[in-house]
């Protein structure tokens, strides 16, 4: 089992990513991706910065995965788009489809991300037929469907064409829209917002009436407002899984690295916080935790 740290969801200043990843360069961890996925506007870091710490992650023994935005609303995103499949060296993370049929133009493979939206295994096959090497499972689905669906007649023949990774650690892109919250919440216009999610390095908390955290403003994104956390759940994972993501947080995302990979037979198992969930992946209330 491998472990992977996803992109960056929240806009960072360029020093504060530069020095995140030189402790991703230090840490234990396996794969790395790398690049915007929410908002075009987010521009501390380009493609030639992200190349710059590819390499260097890459002379650090890690793997390097260029991570594509999720929701593709003009012309100048999809030329960046092009850039991003065109880099010459490292593998794509397609979050939109229309990035699939660039990616084919060239006979290059890909991993699938989360958003793409991949629920039943006809769908999983064909996109293993597009060129499809590595499948992140969509974040609401449990543990018994993965199992369900590798085992169908139609996988089981292709089963050691891909790999399946699974987001495990942090809060849960659920959506994404033309509208930017963040922007509103602070009553700017999303052509106006003055870049105003720098400010929350961590989103923005959305609480209903009864306190409860339900949401994280991120942009146009909509998370979950419980992290989820699978680290006592990695034991049901062998056989199923072969990557295991960690989403980056402002602090402590390199100290759960070391807490998970403790846990990978559940012999060192985590105390979770009162805002941490676990489930979707037991076939629960999103909010959940056992």
């Amino acid at each position: 089992m491998k472990f992977s740290l996803g992109p960056v969801q929240y806009f960072w200043p360029k020093l504060q990513m530069q020095q995140f990843y030189q402790q991703a360069a230090d840490s234990s961890i396996d794969i790395v991706y790398l690049g915007e996925t929410v908002c075009s506007k987010r521009r501390e870091l380009k493609l030639p910065d992200y190349l710059e710490l590819a390499h260097m992650l890459r002379e650090a023994g890690k793997q390097v995965c260029l991570s594509t935005m999720t929701l593709l609303e003009a012309p100048s995103e999809l030329r960046e788009l092009r850039k991003y499949i065109e880099n010459g060296e490292f593998l794509i993370e397609v979050n939109d489809v229309g990035a699939i049929s660039l990616l084919q133009e060239q006979s290059l493979p890909f991993v699938a991300g989360a958003a793409i939206n991949c629920y039943n295994q006809h769908t999983l096959r064909r996109l293993v037929g597009m060129g499809m090497n590595r499948w992140v499972m969509p974040v609401e689905l449990s543990q018994q469907w993965l199992s369900s669906i590798l085992q169908q007649s139609v996988i089981t023949d292709i089963r050691d064409c891909f790999t399946t990774e699974v987001f495990a650690f942090g809060h849960l892109p659920l959506a994404w829209s033309g509208r930017c919250f963040t922007a509103r919440s602070e009553n700017r216009s999303k052509d106006q917002c003055e870049l105003c999610c720098i400010k929350y390095p961590q989103g923005r908390k959305v609480n209903s009436q009864d306190g409860s955290q339900v949401f994280i403003l991120n942009g146009i994104q909509t998370q979950s407002g419980y992290r989820y956390n699978l680290v006592n759940q990695l034991p049901t994972m062998q056989g199923l899984v072969d990557i295991v993501r960690l989403s980056p947080e402002v602090e402590g995302t390199f100290s759960w690295l070391d807490k998970f990979k403790a846990n990978i037979n559940g012999q060192a198992p985590q105390a979770l916080a009162a805002t941490d969930s676990n489930g979707y992946w037991l076939q629960l209330a999103g909010m959940a935790s056992q």
